[in-house]
């Protein structure tokens, strides 16, 4: 049984005055959608002169700030705990939701499903990705990527800037872990990974549905399309997917089953596509993604094996 959009309570999460205006048209699309939501709930993360000036802006909505850990998992965590719904979704304070996305979103669930994410679409500076940028790398600015479904399909988890998932589950997962996640401008994340993974096994029959009907669309900064934050980015999420497969929330097997079908089924193909493209360096790119997240992986197993 599918559930209304009224079910769901949509949090998000900001830190910075220099998102102001993603900010405003973030909440503006939520306000404005056209099955509206339950509530939507505003988390400041450790930044008094943005909290007011959020409580100023929108009176009426609910605008707290994180009582957690500084940074993103934090952040989310005060936000789900003060949600009323029984469905919570979270969307980035730089994405827009489109009109339809919480009838989407909602829509989509039934018994057996323990979450629910969808379709992040990059809105690129230039209106077109840089000519090296590879596509199956779109995760790198938090977008769907080429090599994810087309049409409604069980996922291991869903991408954080356009995700959901039942109330109660992230009470029994204790929601998101705070070692890790994004802290400010530090490109670290896997924490919905984590948070998806722990919910998978506490909730055996049940899963995670990415429903690309249910669409946002992610602005992405200049500063994130160059080959420095390309590679910090991979570095970052190198170490995020070390960090989590340590904690030990699924079988091996499992816990990167998603990554090991992505190096081996997408990115070969990503290769050969990128080097014969109008730009080659597209497929360099694509080498140079896998093998500094290689290196951030391994650099974060050799650190722990040394300090242990």
């Amino acid at each position: 049984m599918s559930h209304p959009a009224q079910a769901l309570s949509v949090v998000v999460c900001a830190y910075t005055e220099e998102r102001w205006e993603d900010l405003l048209a973030c909440v503006s699309s939520l306000i404005q959608q056209q099955d509206p939501v339950g509530e939507i709930v505003v988390v400041i993360d450790h930044n008094p002169t943005l909290l007011f000036a959020c409580r100023r802006q929108w009176p009426d909505l609910r605008v707290v700030p994180n009582l957690g850990a500084k940074g993103l998992s934090g952040a989310r965590n005060t936000g789900w705990r003060v949600c009323r719904g029984p469905l919570i979704a979270f969307i980035d304070d730089d994405a827009c939701a489109d009109p339809a996305w919480s009838r989407e979103i909602a829509g989509a669930y039934s018994e057996d499903v323990l979450g629910v994410g969808g379709y992040i679409d990059p809105i690129w500076p230039d209106g077109r990705p840089p000519s090296w940028w590879p596509c199956t790398f779109n995760w790198v600015v938090g977008c769907s990527y080429t090599g994810m479904p087309r049409q409604r399909s069980r996922v291991r988890n869903a991408i954080g800037a356009n995700m959901s998932v039942r109330k109660h589950v992230l009470e029994n997962v204790e929601g998101f872990a705070t070692s890790l996640g994004r802290v400010g401008k530090v490109p670290l994340g896997a924490e919905e990974t984590a948070m998806y993974l722990k919910a998978g096994t506490l909730h055996q029959g049940m899963s995670v549905l990415y429903e690309p009907a249910a669409r946002v669309h992610h602005r992405v900064t200049p500063e994130r399309v160059t080959i420095d934050y390309f590679v910090k980015r991979c570095f970052g999420e190198g170490r995020s997917k070390a960090r989590m497969a340590r904690m030990n929330l699924a079988p091996q097997s499992q816990a990167l089953h998603t990554e090991r079908t992505y190096v081996v089924r997408t990115l070969p193909i990503a290769v050969v596509q990128g080097l014969f493209s109008a730009d080659p360096r597209r497929g360099l790119a694509v080498i140079l993604g896998l093998l500094c997240t290689a290196a951030g992986y391994v650099q974060e197993l050799v650190t722990n094996t040394t300090s242990v």
